[in-house]
């Protein structure tokens, strides 16, 4: 005799989805002007288990918290999108690895250490979605979101010459921590938890040395400084 598996009852994942795309639309045009403001309520989901990442020397992050949290809406779509944002960097730097630009001393140093700081980073992040009992998605993907390294332009650093892989990977790197810095400061206004609102203040510090790094090589100008 067939049995009905007994589930948890879980929303659509379209209205989730749908509410975490306008939250982090929020997060970042409102912080660049007077603030945010907050408004969409979140459901917990059944939480994944945290994915374990090597961890750096002396990274800006502190430890993944072992107590629950609370996480509210901006919190959720912060996490969820700064992931891929992490991702995205990180399959960045492993190209430039396997060209011949990855020579070049201090690209290839500054490179490492983001690799280190961002692999860090997705091992907090996550475990303060599996603290908050709330499932990793990444509603982002195919999503052009300002700062992302996208598979498009992923493409594209893998066409480019090796002459002129180190500025357009310059480039890529700079966008991606300023839109960083703006998003750790929007967390910080609209953001509930306090855990993750202080792994947003010490990541957006990292974030500030990391452009000030960068600063000078071709390529790495042309966004405004943050600080």
């Amino acid at each position: 005799m067939d049995q009905q598996p007994t589930t948890t009852r879980r929303p659509a994942f379209g209205g989730r989805a749908g509410r975490i795309v306008g939250v982090v639309a929020t997060l970042v045009v409102t912080t660049v002007a007077v603030g945010l403001s907050q408004g969409w309520g979140r459901t917990d989901q059944t939480a994944s288990p945290p994915t374990a990442s090597p961890s750096a020397a002396s990274p800006p992050t502190g430890p993944a918290p072992a107590a629950s949290v609370v996480l509210n809406s901006t919190d959720d779509a912060f996490i969820q999108l700064l992931i891929p944002m992490n991702e995205g960097a990180l399959a960045l730097i492993d190209h430039v690895d396997t060209r011949s630009a990855g020579a070049d001393p201090s690209l290839r140093a500054l490179l490492n250490d983001l690799r280190a700081a961002h692999q860090a980073e997705l091992r907090d992040l996550r475990g303060l979605l599996a603290a908050g009992n709330v499932a990793e998605q990444n509603i982002h993907e195919g999503h052009q979101m300002p700062g992302m390294v996208t598979d498009a332009s992923l493409a594209e650093l893998r066409a480019a010459p090796d002459t002129e892989v180190p500025s357009r990977a310059a480039a890529l790197v700079r966008a991606h921590l300023a839109q960083t810095v703006v998003l750790c400061r929007g967390e910080q206004t609209a953001g509930g938890s306090p855990e993750l609102k202080a792994l947003a203040g010490r990541i957006q510090q990292a974030r500030a040395a990391e452009l000030s790094a960068l600063d000078g090589r071709p390529g790495a100008t042309g966004i405004p400084q943050v600080d």
